[in-house]
């Protein structure tokens, strides 16, 4: 049975930083692509990051740029994602998401076929 189980959520205030894990078992996603995703209460899903599953391609949500890095270890099946310089509108839940159907819709929550079952990020103003 596959599991993703996303951890390292939390409380932060604006300009810190958090470290989100999402470890996967029941397969190894290796070859495949991983990504987090947010939603945000009354809002739809929206992709954040993706990484490709040797480490490239890498892709940001604009919103994120410069301030996330997507990173994966595949030895571990995890992906990490590092969030830098938070603002309280990243406050959402992120939810890990594996084995995408299509690689040019890396942005599409439709596309994912395995999702944790997500971490609350909370930055306070």
């Amino acid at each position: 049975q596959v599991q993703l189980v996303d951890s390292g959520g939390g409380l932060v205030q604006a300009g810190g930083s958090l470290r989100l894990s999402c470890a996967a078992s029941g397969r190894t996603f290796s070859d495949n692509t991983m990504a987090w995703f947010r939603q945000a209460p009354g809002k739809e899903r929206e992709f954040v990051a993706s990484i490709g599953g040797s480490g490239t391609p890498i892709y940001y949500a604009d919103s994120v740029k410069g301030r996330v890095i997507i990173s994966r270890d595949n030895a571990k099946n995890t992906v990490y994602l590092q969030m830098n310089s938070l603002k309280p509108e990243d406050t959402a839940v992120y939810y890990c998401a594996a084995e995408l159907r299509l690689s040019v819709a890396y942005d599409r929550p439709d596309m994912y076929v395995y999702w944790g079952q997500g971490t609350q990020v909370t930055v306070s103003s």
